[in-house]
């Protein structure tokens, strides 16, 4: 079964939740429009299911081939590449100024959504080449900008981030990677690098590698790392091409999933590199790709249950086994009947569409935060974003692992038969809650961070619109609505309870971590059920107004009351979690360690 792009699930979620055409007002996008914005989805729709879907399947299959140094990819994605830069898709959501088409970055995550849904092993590549272009326009040079930007926002170059090494996961801070002044400006880049996604490829023209190193006087840990540009090939004054950098593929990783990416074992021998920024800022630059890539991470796990769903919708309303209740006709009839598939995929749709509420609340909110005239509605916008990050990122992440799963589950027997795709999605859809920071490191993110940032200004926030949506579902004249107000209400007051837990004067920091995962999960369960909800008032606003398709309306109510009932409810509950505190954590003797 081939993806199709759910254009109407994605503009509803963009303009009546996350309401991107207020963006309008900041006089930042002149363009913008309900007309464009239908327009762009929709050709990025066709480029997503009729180019980048058909070899999701093959390039699973064939994987990537190196050989001395070059890496093949599966057939048919060089050319699709090519035309994913003829299409102008990469520069989309950067300012015209640098040659991008100046549109909300809100608007290229919800193409790069289609992109993921299709193919996630190539959205990858562009998904990378987003945070370095970022880097660069707000730490490069201006010779940085002149000479690398132009390119990299058509995409005939791509870029990567470099980061993890075989002795430093996580803990950037224990890299070894050195950076050896070679007098000119220039720096000597030695030092190895592992999990490298799109590395080395045969796509682009030149590879744009940011890479974090260590200079001979920087001192230890964080503190001491800086951020360098090195290309692949070196660039010339006119901007041509010139001799290969001492910097190589010398490894591709073997994987779970997302095999038609290359994720590449990365080696540079004196590569000839340039800072980005100033010495010593390499965390502050590296955040500005890794934030980027947090909520690219969060779309891309939205993007694979949703082609998980797909699949398992329409695998249950082929498949026909068993006499449904309720059903007229002579059996066998089709699965999708049966109220436990139907449960299945509805609680699948549920949590797709609050998943992808979140992030693109998210993505509205750093388009705000950058371009919103009044300082005080900036500064807002910047805490709305920052603490819907980490959120965008895990809770959307597990919800593509949970989706992709519970579309095995559909599919029964045939799910763990890898013929029939299903498998692939879940393979795929698993690397997602580790890469980028893992989705432990962002509940540690959440909890340590941004919950008291600003004296807790951020929830505080959050909160009151959490309860003027109670308000508003109470108040309304569509009886399902107070029903979501009984469950929301509820489930906000244990958001809150759990973050006064968590951040209380002397609580202690091992306890605080034991439950931060758990509040992650809390948070995404109530702020994803909570845009629902304001879905479900914009819905119930169509009907009366007589505006659009009522089934679609109905769908929308009727999804998060699901959710609600399913989801919300829980809510109080899980409080529990959160405050176990690290003595119930199993001692050493009980893990048998």
């Amino acid at each position: 079964m081939m993806y199709r792009a759910p254009v109407d699930d994605i503009r509803f979620a963009l303009e009546e939740i996350a309401v991107m055409d207020g963006l309008k007002t900041t006089g930042a996008f002149p363009d913008l429009s309900s007309d464009l914005t239908a327009a762009i989805l929709e050709e990025a729709g066709k480029f997503s299911n009729d180019v980048l879907a058909p070899l999701n399947r093959p390039g699973d299959l064939a994987g990537c081939k190196l050989d001395d140094g070059a890496v093949t990819t599966p057939p048919g994605i060089k050319e699709a590449y090519a035309q994913f830069v003829e299409g102008g898709w990469q520069g989309l959501q950067f300012p015209a100024e640098h040659g991008g088409m100046g549109l909300p970055r809100a608007l290229g995550s919800a193409v790069m959504e289609t992109l993921q849904s299709a193919n996630m092993a190539f959205s990858l590549g562009p998904m990378l080449t987003f945070g370095a272009i970022e880097a660069l326009i707000a730490r490069g040079s201006d010779e940085q900008k002149t000479t690398y930007l132009p390119k990299l926002l058509t995409g005939e170059w791509s870029a990567t981030m470099q980061l993890t090494e075989p002795q430093a996961g996580s803990d950037v801070g224990a890299l070894r990677t050195k950076a050896e002044p070679n007098g000119d400006g220039s720096y000597a880049i030695s030092g190895q690098k592992i999990y490298i996604t799109w590395g080395e490829h045969d796509c682009a023209e030149n590879i744009i590698h940011c890479v974090l190193a260590r200079t001979p006087d920087g001192p230890a840990g964080t503190k001491g790392i800086s951020l360098f540009l090195i290309p692949k090939f070196l660039v010339n004054e006119d901007c041509s091409l010139g001799e290969r950098n001492a910097i190589k593929a010398i490894g591709l990783e073997h994987k779970l999933g997302i095999h038609g990416s290359p994720t590449c074992v990365m080696e540079m021998d004196g590569a000839t590199g340039w800072l980005i920024g100033e010495e010593f800022g390499g965390m502050a630059a590296m955040f500005i790709m890794m934030n980027a890539a947090r909520l690219a991470v969060g779309v891309q796990g939205v993007g694979i249950a949703e082609r998980a769903y797909q699949q398992a919708l329409a695998y249950a309303m082929d498949r026909k086994q068993g006499r449904a209740p309720g059903i007229d006709g002579e059996a066998p009839h089709a699965i999708i009947h049966h109220p436990d598939v139907r449960n299945m995929l509805t609680t699948m749709k549920a949590k797709i569409e609050a998943a992808r509420a979140i992030c693109y609340c998210c993505a509205v909110a750093a388009d705000e935060a950058e371009f919103e005239q009044d300082e005080e509605d900036r500064a807002f916008a910047k805490r709305r974003e920052e603490l819907l990050t980490p959120i965008s990122k895990a809770w959307s992440t597990d919800v593509g692992v949970e989706v992709s799963s519970l579309g095995i589950q559909v599919h029964g027997g045939m799910g763990f038969i890898e013929e029939t795709g299903a498998a692939q999605h879940f393979r795929d859809a698993r690397i997602a809650p580790i890469y980028e920071g893992t989705n432990g490191i962002q509940a540690i993110d959440l909890v340590g961070r941004k919950l008291t940032m600003s004296g807790g200004a951020a929830l505080r926030e959050i909160l009151e619109d959490i309860r003027q949506t109670v308000e508003d579902c109470a108040t309304s004249s569509n009886p399902e609505l107070p029903k979501l107000a009984t469950r929301l209400g509820p489930a906000a007051d244990a958001l809150e309870a759990g973050a006064a837990w968590l951040t209380s004067a002397g609580q202690d920091r091992e306890d605080m971590l034991a439950g931060a995962t758990a509040y992650q999960k809390l948070a995404g369960d109530v702020i994803g059920g909570w845009l629902l909800c304001v879905g479900a008032v914009s819905a119930q606003r169509r009907l009366k107004e007589g505006e659009g398709d009522p089934a679609f309306a109905h769908g929308k109510i009727r999804l998060a009351r699901h959710f609600a009932e399913t989801v919300l409810s829980l809510a109080p509950s899980t409080l529990g979690a959160v405050q176990v505190g690290a003595d119930l954590l199993a001692d050493d003797a009980a893990l048998g360690a």
